[in-house]
């Protein structure tokens, strides 16, 4: 237990610490220095950086503003939904969602109210202020803290003798039962313990006066907005609340705590010490576009996100920031191509190494039937020939799903790439993608086109972001088929092959780095219904209802 210096280009109060359920989250790209600062909410980045939305990035605030309305306004739903200020900033499609997730919510909590009612347990109702746990020490401790605090997101309610509190957790699809145990845990310690304060934005929670007696029981439930669908999470008196909290949650916030070293990943993109941050490789210009016009908040993007903003920028921000989709099964081609990725990522991961060629076809694939499999198993065994292990002397690196993270500090944005593999060879770096297909690709020239990622595999490898000597570095390209397989190389030194990967990606980014509406735009050829969000979308509802009229007559 050490206090946290403040890294480069950081200031402000480093005395006050705040953790909520998130930070709880073991992810694998997790930054233990990065969340330590992310629970130290007053130190920020100096000079400040924006954090202006041009539109609304988070699903769940304009159905927060609806439930507001009606919970604690007393407004009708129908008036609520009405009133364009509960959706402002928010583009049509995501308040068009909004406004179908508010009336959702409310009907699972009538419907769960009532049994409970039923059952002879006492109804709750919206609760306004913020409970907040922790305490407030004499002197600072040996964190160089003096105050902490314990957070939960969710919606609040309580009895009307303040004897039971519940939290009610959203979900975006069906409601989410698999919940971490200390996530649960850590949300039920602040209902148990909490006290109603306001936690005004960079500022220290201050307790309302007059706290109700604390409860003797706490509940929380999850609830999806897709369907309605609830689940108790936890339903405890506090005294078994306090005992799994020293189980499963106090070590692991302190931990959080005192969080020590450095791991470029998600959590670049909210930390404040980014910009002085040499842990994660800074490549100005890698997306090729200007800074923006207007100061905006960072932002995060890989070539998946480009590609959907090429196909529409509505489709972009409505299933790519905001997460929107209507829950549409997978089709054939998808899910074979996920259990063959899968089934190479276990065996490129295996320690010690093995080449594929070594190991059995496997007898099933998850996600697939007897009908699927043969030409899953084809695939993979035409890689067996292409296995980068085979032959790779044991002291090489090997990296399957590697994550990488770029800083793109003039576009003040975080590039991520998912990389089916990368691995070392002779001073060099390798990245290797693999795709499934059922039918042959085009020319070979037109494989930055084609495959963006490629595009920028070669921008991370000419940067050098990835470490090795360019000169011995490449890009690797299988394309795997039931009839058999291609592989492909690209050099990031070839002049020719560089600066069309440089044309491929900033012809990508340019509209999105500038894009502050994510307007309804359809590329001439994307068909609006395979748009997982279309539902939500006029334009896209417009150009569904036009084919099938077409198709009808």
């Amino acid at each position: 237990m050490t206090v946290l210096g403040n890294p480069p280009g950081v200031d402000g109060d480093g005395a006050l610490i705040r953790i909520g359920p998130p930070l709880l989250r073991e992810e694998s790209d997790a930054c233990p220095e990065g969340r330590a600062l992310r629970a130290r909410p007053l130190l920020v980045q100096q000079p400040g950086r924006s954090r202006r939305k041009p539109v609304e990035d988070f699903w769940f605030q304009p159905v927060d503003r609806l439930l507001d309305a009606v919970e604690h306004e007393g407004r009708a739903i129908a008036e609520a939904v009405a009133n364009r200020w509960h959706i402002r900033n928010c583009s049509d499609a995501h308040a068009e969602w909004a406004r179908e997730a508010a009336r959702t919510f409310l009907a699972a909590r009538d419907l769960e109210q009532s049994a409970r009612t039923a059952s002879g347990h006492p109804a709750t109702s919206p609760v306004r202020p913020r409970w907040v746990g922790g305490r407030k020490l004499n002197a600072s401790d040996a964190r160089g803290a003096d105050q902490y605090e314990r957070t939960a997101w969710g919606r609040q309610y309580a009895s009307e003798d303040g004897a039971v509190r519940e939290l009610w957790i959203p979900s975006l699809g069906q409601v989410k039962v698999d919940r971490p145990l200390p996530e649960v845990v850590a949300a039920a310690h602040v209902l148990a313990t909490g006290i109603p304060a306001r936690t005004p934005y960079l500022e220290r929670s201050e307790p309302l006066a007059a706290p109700p007696p604390q409860p003797g029981r706490v509940r929380v439930l999850g609830v999806g907005l897709r369907d309605g669908s609830t689940a108790v999470l936890g339903d405890w008196d506090v005294d078994e609340v306090q005992r799994l909290f020293d189980v499963h949650v106090r070590d692991r916030m302190a931990k959080v705590t005192d969080g020590r070293g450095r791991s470029p990943g998600s959590d670049c993109v909210r930390c404040e010490a980014l910009a002085g941050c040499r842990d994660i490789p800074h490549v100005p210009g890698l997306l090729g576009t200007p800074g923006a016009t207007r100061p905006r908040k960072r932002r995060s993007v890989s070539v998946s996100d480009l590609r959907a903003y090429r196909d529409c920028p509505a489709r972009y921000h409505l299933t790519r920031v905001l997460n929107l989709r209507d829950g549409r099964l997978e089709n054939e081609a998808i899910r074979r191509g996920r259990a063959v990725d899968t089934w190479l990522n276990a065996c490129h991961g295996a320690r010690p190494a093995v080449p594929c060629r070594d190991i059995l076809l496997p007898d099933t694939l998850p996600g697939l039937d007897e009908i699927e499999l043969p030409a899953a198993r084809a695939m993979i065994r035409a890689h067996r020939g292409l296995c980068p292990l085979d032959g790779l002397p044991a002291t090489e690196r090997v990296e399957p799903q590697r994550s990488v993270a770029v800083y793109d500090a003039r576009a003040d944005v975080v590039v991520f790439a998912a990389c089916d593999v990368v691995y070392t060879d002779d001073g060099g770096v390798v990245i290797r993608e693999t795709k499934t297909a059922a039918h042959r690709f085009g020319e070979r020239r037109h494989l930055v086109e084609t495959f963006p990622q490629l595009a920028l595999g070669v921008l991370l490898l000419a940067s050098g972001a990835l470490g090795g000597d360019p000169r011995r570095s490449r890009v690797e390209l299988e394309v795997l088929r039931p009839d058999g397989a291609r592989l492909e190389e690209l050099d990031p030194c070839d002049g020719p092959t560089l600066d069309q990967s440089r044309q491929v990606i900033t012809g990508l980014a340019t509209g999105w780095a500038a894009d502050e509406t994510y307007a309804a735009e359809p590329a001439p050829d994307f068909d609006c219904s395979d748009c997982e969000a279309a539902r939500w979308c006029s334009v896209g509802r417009s150009r569904r209802a036009a084919d099938t009229a077409g198709e009808t007559r």
